[in-house]
């Protein structure tokens, strides 16, 4: 076995699957251009291992690129292989999982090359939304293969040796890899282009492992469930502590404290990740005003507002979700919009996209507030009012237009000695989560401590939802 943290293209297929599970598709297929030479190289298997077998007892298609055939490059025959591949698995509705590590187009084989690149971009989107794609950067990504990554529903990266670029560092005006390799999992993941970014293939393998045990095979499929060992009515005391930090708060509330969280060095005022609720997989999208440390300490701080990178953050997330079924869970925190001049060009289309994207979504959805819920930006944040199924607050949540003492001053321009008062009678009246479930934009006034069984209630009695829309092709927001 390779003893280097990188492995071979199929010790990465054998650690990824089940033992001795893997069925190998193609296995003879190679190139046919046999112009510059290319008949005097041997391609086995044209640069790319593909085939089938299972994780945990669920079917998984993948392809492997080899890079010790012609550096894994991607020609004719290559990209079919993979293509027949996405053929197989939407026939029989299972993720496919490709692992990259490839230097790009065949030049050699010039426009046969990028009619295969095409055919792949092809697959992926027919494959959106009707079975997960799972993408895992472990050698060179670069140029066309980079835009498979994205089109991708999950993808990961290596820190040790990866390298994800659709132009080199070097190839970027006034900037080369010494001053910024923009190719390394750490600008990527932090850009947001990876979902995942671990030590090296081992970890990185062994990671969607666990990403494919709990979701879906398909976007039909409802098989997301395991068996819950937790206490359904487990309290949480001191989560009320935790939901300044939503990553700790819900890892806290879930099974065990399972918390697979997605995208994490990526716009950490938005959390997105994974849970378990009675053994069901539900998708988390949470605001988060400061990141704790392992003392509990705050390491980061955020000021509570919607931003343009944790919108588009979040609006992919909700729509994977609901693509595949997911139940979504929000917990809301938010004072407002981020006031920047950068913000001020992009805040008003990305707060847009997040707002569909919940509106849009039909899966169970339940909305925790659990700090302050001010202005639109709470209404973008899964709130009642664009369709949240269930909402909760948690004792002493401020629900309302804006902070009270700053609506008082408003109200009262004219005689400031009143302030005081009217933001007392502002905050009872127009800003507690009593005179937001007294109207029914609030279900029930919870415990902190209570979050946890009062959420599987919720998902338990929404289980069987079904919602119908008009009738569209799609919508253009």
């Amino acid at each position: 076995m390779n003893t280097t943290a990188q492995l071979s293209a199929r010790e990465r297929i054998n650690s990824l699957l089940d033992g001795n599970s893997f069925v190998e598709v193609g296995a003879l297929i190679t190139r046919r251009s046999t112009d510059f030479n290319l008949q005097q190289n041997e391609v086995p298997a044209d640069g790319v291992i593909t085939g089938y077998g299972v994780i945990d007892g669920n079917l998984v298609y993948v392809y492997s690129q080899d890079k010790s055939a012609l550096n894994g490059t991607i020609g004719e025959m290559h990209a079919k292989k993979i293509a027949h591949i996405y053929d197989l698995a939407l026939k029989v509705g299972a993720p496919v999982i490709g692992l990259i590590d490839c230097a790009g187009l065949r030049l050699q084989e010039a426009t046969d090359a990028l009619n295969g690149f095409g055919e792949i971009y092809l697959k992926q989107t027919l494959a959106s939304g009707v079975i997960p794609q799972i993408t895992a950067v472990l050698g060179t990504s670069g140029g066309g293969s980079a835009v498979m990554t994205s089109l991708s529903d999950f993808s990961f990266m290596a820190k040790n040796g990866a390298k994800l670029f659709v132009n080199s560092p070097n190839a970027i005006e006034g900037n080369y890899t010494s001053k910024l390799d923009t190719a390394s999992a750490d600008f990527q993941s932090k850009s947001g282009t990876v979902d995942f970014v671990l030590e090296d293939d081992a970890a990185v393998l062994a990671s969607i492992r666990d990403l494919v045990s709990i979701l879906p095979s398909n976007n039909e499929d409802d098989a997301s469930y395991d068996e819950c060992t937790d206490d359904l009515n487990r309290m949480v005391p001191g989560l009320s502590a935790s939901f300044t930090d939503a990553a700790v708060a819900l890892k806290q509330i879930s099974d065990n404290n399972y918390f697979l969280e997605v995208k994490a060095d990526y716009a950490k005022e938005m959390v997105t990740g994974f849970v378990r609720l009675n053994g069901m997989t539900v998708g988390a999208i949470a605001n988060r005003t400061e990141v704790l440390d392992e003392n509990g300490k705050a390491a980061e701080k955020f000021d509570g507002s919607l931003t343009t990178a944790g919108c588009y953050k979040a609006e992919s997330f909700a729509q994977i979700c609901d693509s595949f079924n997911i139940p979504i869970l929000t917990l809301t925190n938010v004072t407002g919009y981020k006031a920047t001049l950068a913000e001020e060009k992009s805040i008003g289309i990305a707060t847009a996209k997040l707002t569909y994207a919940f509106a849009n979504a039909t899966v169970p959805k339940v909305n925790v507030i659990t700090g302050k819920a001010y202005g639109s930006a709470y209404l973008t944040m899964n709130s009642k009012h664009i369709g949240a199924d269930l909402v909760f607050a948690v004792e002493g949540a401020e629900i309302g237009m804006m902070d009270a003492k700053l609506a008082a001053q408003i109200i009262c321009d004219k005689d400031p000695s009143a302030v005081n008062t009217k933001a007392d009678e502002y905050a009872e009246l127009q800003s507690s989560a009593v005179a937001a479930a007294k109207r029914g934009y609030v279900d029930s006034i919870i415990d902190a401590a209570s979050t946890r069984k009062h959420l599987i209630y919720a998902y338990e009695m929404l289980f069987t939802k079904r919602e119908s829309r008009p009738s569209k092709k799609h919508g253009t927001v």
